[in-house]
């Protein structure tokens, strides 16, 4: 069944974190990882078919903003116990069959989930230099099975109007897919 994103109110402080990297094998701090020019948090999961949907594409917008200064840090905060495609040694197989060119954290006690007011998968949070939410909303309006192409048009203009220092567009549409598999 679909989830929405919840609406959350733009200007919220980035939640910090640390969490673990199973293909580093080691943990991870939002401090090390956030960009110089803005902090790109996506809640995301193995099995979704809508992230499974964007992967490759997303990946490919990845490579073209990391070099501008945006991170993209990728968290699976689903319950592996009813969920073990999740695991983090799925997470890992993931990553090497999509070339995920960023973190793909794990978020075990689905604290920092709850933090972010997650609720699917994929779910965006853009933050600008100061860790100030700009954008919460969706990749594109591509879905698993339309006939609209994957192409990342909203997110990238999002990223695109804030490396330029302008006012990130509204309305906001909210992302939609897999509901966060909670415990």
């Amino acid at each position: 069944m679909a989830a929405e994103s919840k609406n959350l109110p733009l200007g919220s402080e980035i939640v910090h974190f640390e969490l673990f990297n199973p293909k580093l094998n080691n943990s991870q701090s939002l401090s090390e990882l956030r960009g110089k020019k803005g902090t790109l948090i996506i809640f995301m999961c193995n099995h979704c078919p809508y992230v499974i949907h964007i992967l490759p594409k997303l990946v490919e917008i990845s490579e073209t903003y990391i070099p501008k200064g945006i991170s993209f840090i990728g968290i699976n905060s689903n319950d592996i116990i009813n969920y073990p495609e999740d695991s983090p040694e799925k997470m890992v197989e993931l990553t090497q069959k999509y070339y995920i060119n960023f973190p793909y954290l794990y978020d075990e006690t689905q604290e920092i989930a709850k933090a972010y007011d997650a609720a699917c998968t994929p779910d965006f949070y853009l933050y600008d230099s100061n860790d100030k939410l700009v954008y919460h909303g969706r990749f594109d309006a591509s879905r698993p099975n339309s006939e609209k192409p994957t192409t990342g048009e909203d997110l990238s203009k999002a990223m695109d109007l804030l490396l330029e220092n302008k006012s990130i567009f509204s309305p906001q549409y909210n992302s939609i897919g897999c509901s966060i598999k909670w415990k």
